[in-house]
């Protein structure tokens, strides 16, 4: 008997993952759990089921078993894998990569903005994916002439920054759980319009689609709707209009950061999906407004960078810390913000 069967969409979430719970017949007789889960996911491959289970990926009564582990009546399963992005159609592009760190189990990619993760409407080709695709057609991955470049997680496309990418079927259920834990650490780095009173805190808020437009994320403080959310935030620097925040994830959800500052009364700097493309602190006029509209110039999306990223490898089960650089368009927008804080104080 199937109690309830979850299916995380990726539309809704950074973290690209399926989960499961399954609570076994009272009759059902004694079988190997792999064997069991083929029955009920008739879409997931033996290999990629083992890969999950050797991950403790599935876990039986709240622990981890091994392939071998027979199912008995009333077990419950539950079952957590990584779901990459479709790419059948997906063709091949030589497209530049900026990769941090790769050995045989994953990479770590710098995304530049403008690049969308993976293919969707209107942005088939010149994706992530299709230059993972390119870049991994020669590696182990590359089997029986199927590329699975292995995404567990994503970033907008007009937000910069880490993305880590597993190469093999057990790293992906390996980093889908931890994702799935929040045991991963993602810092981001967001220039805001103003400066938050509370110079530090915490934003809890359900976020999930604006009945309005579909396009946009709101958050339900009340937990109505959407889904769970928390970011942590931390002043780094403020320039009397504008503030430097740091942000780290303990949920990841679709315009996650982009929604919860809007609704601390901080949108992101030049973010015109959530109204920062406006001048939003200070008046609208004069020398301040021409200066204004060339930092937008500079940075024409959203100030939003994904700085760090942590979690445990796969293999060696060691906890792993990268750190990037801000991109160029980020440093000359703050350079030109500190600059116009030294002039006022002259």
């Amino acid at each position: 008997m199937v109690e309830y069967t979850e299916t995380e969409n990726i539309d809704d979430s950074d973290e690209l993952y399926e989960h499961h719970r399954i609570v076994v017949d009272r009759n059902q007789a004694l079988l190997r759990v792999d064997k069991f889960l083929m029955d009920r996911l008739p879409n997931v491959t033996r290999n990629k089921l083992q890969s999950a289970i050797k991950s403790e990926s599935v876990q039986v009564n709240h622990k981890p078993v091994k392939v071998s582990y027979k199912v008995k009546p009333q077990d419950v399963i539950t079952i957590t894998l990584a779901e990459p992005p479709r790419d059948t159609d997906v063709i091949p592009e030589d497209i530049p990569l900026t990769i941090l760190y790769e050995d045989e189990e994953l990479l770590l990619v710098n995304k530049a903005a403008g690049m969308v993760v993976h293919p969707a409407y209107n942005n088939w080709s010149g994706t992530l994916v299709n230059a993972l695709k390119y870049y991994l057609q020669n590696l182990p991955t590359h089997r029986n002439g199927e590329s699975r470049p292995g995404l567990v997680h994503r970033i907008d496309k007009d937000t910069s920054g880490l993305l880590v990418i597993a190469k093999t079927d057990y790293s992906m259920a390996y980093l889908a759980k931890q994702f799935f834990d929040h045991s991963i650490e993602r810092t981001y780095y967001a220039l805001v319009w103003g400066v938050p009173k509370q110079l530090s805190g915490t934003i809890t808020g359900h976020v999930g689609r604006s009945a309005k437009d579909r396009r946009v994320m709101s958050v339900y403080p009340d937990g109505g709707y959407g889904k769970h959310a928390v970011t942590h935030y931390k002043v780094l620097r403020s320039f009397k209009h504008v503030s430097l925040v740091q942000c780290n994830l303990e949920t990841g959800r679709t315009h996650q950061i982009r929604a919860h500052m809007k609704y601390l009364g901080h949108p992101l700097f030049s973010d015109a999906t959530y109204g920062g493309d406006s001048i939003l602190s200070g008046m609208p006029n004069g020398s301040y407004k021409t200066f204004v509209e060339n930092a937008f110039k500079l940075m024409p999306r959203q100030a939003l960078h994904a700085k760090s990223l942590g979690f445990k490898h796969p293999v060696t089960k060691e906890f792993m810390q990268y750190d990037s650089e801000l991109p160029q368009d980020f440093k000359a927008v703050l350079e030109k913000w500190e600059l116009y804080e030294e002039q006022l104080e002259m």
